[in-house]
């Protein structure tokens, strides 16, 4: 006896479950429409004939692809070298693990790059786009909302008015990080900025500025780009800036990092000489040394809100709260 040399058909699994061909077709693309007792004889008769679904077709009855577009405009480095992205995507992962969803994931690494997925991002190959690490006034997510591809930002940056995102409140905690070094009696507060094409980068150093304003104390900024190396120099920066300073608040943990190893270099002990807060609170900073207080921002719920928030706006639901921002709180731990 030889083995079954063809794919079952539509009409095969409709004759094995004793239903028509319209109510398999009705089961397999989610339809409501349909029986449970008829639900459940065509589910065992696919499962008996080993049918699979032509993909094609499915999408030419539904107008979906199954598929959503998870776009980083950042380069193989920063999104394999930081904790942020790593978080973000477990936690959109989990958000539509059960959905029947694809994560497709797009890097834009350069403007050639932006301009192709500007192309490719449509109807007709997703149904739905995620997109963190924005940049000022990036025209990419009105573009997408006007193409009808249901969009859901990582964060706000600014000059963008997008439909619906998730962010959390840097302001208030940046204010709480440098508020906690005020209260530890720390009065020449430094800080190490984030990019200022970013919300993030914005909002964090607003927060900052909030602090030192309400206590009269002297703002001391350089500028980084989130990562690591930048947190090197700006420190160095700083320190020959003001060789006194106390304290350095990092709008990141990266950079925090950074900052650690140039006062280490040049024998600043930490927290004795100089406290250093950073904002992330990554699987880095209890490893650090010393270990480093962070703001602890939950960046799988993050993840898993964009999720939500673009399957329901793929399904056609009137999302009432378009716009989530989560609260961050500080860890403390011994760098402050």
């Amino acid at each position: 006896m030889t083995g079954r040399s063809t794919r079952p058909t539509l009409e095969e699994v409709a004759a094995r479950a004793g239903v028509g061909r319209g109510t398999v077709s009705r089961v397999i693309n989610g339809s409501p429409r349909v029986s449970a007792q008829a639900r459940e004889a065509v589910l065992k008769a696919i499962d008996e004939l080993g049918y699979v679904p032509n993909r094609a077709a499915r999408t030419l009855v539904t107008r979906r692809t199954d598929t959503v577009a998870l776009v980083v405009a950042e380069s193989d480095q920063r999104l394999f070298g930081e904790p942020y992205f790593a978080g973000i995507i477990r936690g959109i992962g989990n958000g539509l693990a059960d959905t029947g969803l694809q994560l497709l994931l797009a890097m834009a690494r350069s403007p050639a790059e932006y301009a192709r997925l500007e192309n490719y991002l449509t109807p007709q190959h997703v149904d739905g786009v995620l997109l963190t690490s924005l940049h000022a006034e990036d025209p990419l997510p009105a573009k997408l909302e006007a193409a009808g591809v249901p969009t859901v930002l990582g964060g706000c940056p600014p000059g963008v008015s997008p439909v619906s995102y998730v962010d959390v409140d840097n302001r208030s905690g940046a204010r709480e990080a440098v508020g906690h070094l005020i209260s530890g009696g720390r009065r020449r507060i430094a800080t190490i900025a984030g990019p200022q094409d970013m919300g993030a980068g914005i909002d964090r150093l607003t927060g900052y500025r909030d602090a030192l304003a309400a206590a009269g104390l002297p703002e001391c900024v350089a500028f980084g780009d989130f990562g690591e190396a930048s947190g090197i120099t700006a420190a160095e920066e700083l320190l020959a800036r003001d060789p006194r300073l106390d304290a350095v608040f990092a709008a990141d943990d990266p950079m925090a990092l950074g900052a650690l190893r140039v006062l280490h270099r040049m024998g600043r002990r930490v927290p004795d000489d100089v406290a250093v807060i950073g904002f992330d609170d990554s699987a880095a900073a209890p490893l650090a040394d010393p270990p480093l207080s962070s703001v602890h921002q939950s960046l799988e719920e993050m993840g898993v809100e964009m999720a939500r928030l673009l399957v329901s706006r793929i399904g056609g639901e009137t999302v009432a709260e378009p716009v989530v921002v989560l609260k961050p709180h500080l860890v403390l731990r011994e760098s402050a």
